[in-house]
């Protein structure tokens, strides 16, 4: 992971604006609105303290909003965590999924999709993941922090058989049985709940699901979303694409893409 925020590369970008209609005459330069995005995921920065060397922060705000409602985060996330699979020579998609959820605080007078998440004692948004064995993130939800786990968590599976046509089995923890495991059956997806060894107390690391717990915690070096500041929801999901790309930019070879 790069130590600090950097813009876009030249290789990088000839990659990443084909998922855009970069050749529209426009007014500002969608790279610079892309960096601009990247660094306020980086920074945590207040949109109208958006640095002086980017666009305004209304046209910035505008392309991120816009980019979240059509899809297009996601199916860049998606395609870079394909691209690094390819790289480092395993199947395009993965066949294992890792779900969890982390409870996060909520920025003041925001009372949408506001709940008190008893167990954790947060007032705040949940956010639910579900990354591959590398961590890397392919899809996410976020939701009021007093909501189950299990109903809410059946978002994630929307378009999956698309999107993860290999996927055989999903892990998560106890609480995604139910409503959330039924799902994944309907979908010919085994579900799984690793099993504590007899007598084991507190703290324990559960084989391959200690990996979505990393991606969590890698999301800490993104201070946008190590609490949320967002009114939609949506936005909020937005930001956690955001992270997963700036992670896999970084570990692409970028010459070597671009001689595939």
């Amino acid at each position: 992971m790069q130590p600090r925020f950097e813009r876009l590369t030249d290789d990088q970008w000839q990659i990443i604006k084909q998922f855009f209609n970069w050749q529209r005459k426009r007014k500002h330069d969608l790279r610079e609105i892309l960096d601009a995005i990247f660094w306020i995921t980086r920074t945590g920065s207040q949109w109208r303290n958006l640095s002086t060397e980017f666009p305004a922060w209304e046209s910035v705000h505008y392309y991120f909003v816009k980019w979240g409602r059509d899809g297009t985060w996601e199916l860049i996330c998606q395609s870079l965590n394909t691209v690094e699979r390819i790289q480092e020579d395993r199947e395009a998609t993965p066949s294992l999924g890792l779900v969890d959820s982390q409870s996060v605080k909520l920025s003041p007078r925001i009372g949408v999709e506001r709940g008190l998440d008893g167990n954790k004692k947060i007032n705040g948004r949940k956010r639910q993941i579900l990354v591959d064995v590398k961590g890397r993130i392919w899809k996410a939800e976020v939701h009021a922090a007093n909501k189950h786990d299990s109903p809410e968590g059946v978002g994630l599976l929307a378009c999956v058989s698309e999107e993860m046509p290999r996927l055989k089995k999903i892990m998560a923890d106890q609480s995604y049985r139910g409503t959330f495991a039924l799902a994944v059956e309907k979908l010919e997806v085994s579900f799984e709940v690793p099993q504590r060894e007899d007598g084991a107390r507190g703290f324990v690391v559960e084989a391959k699901r200690w990996v979505v717990e990393r991606t969590f915690a890698w999301l800490n070096f993104f201070r946008r979303v190590v609490m949320d500041y967002e009114r939609d929801p949506k936005n909020a999901q937005s930001f956690l694409f955001i992270a997963n790309i700036s992670m896999v930019i970084s570990k692409i070879n970028w010459l070597e893409l671009q001689n595939f």
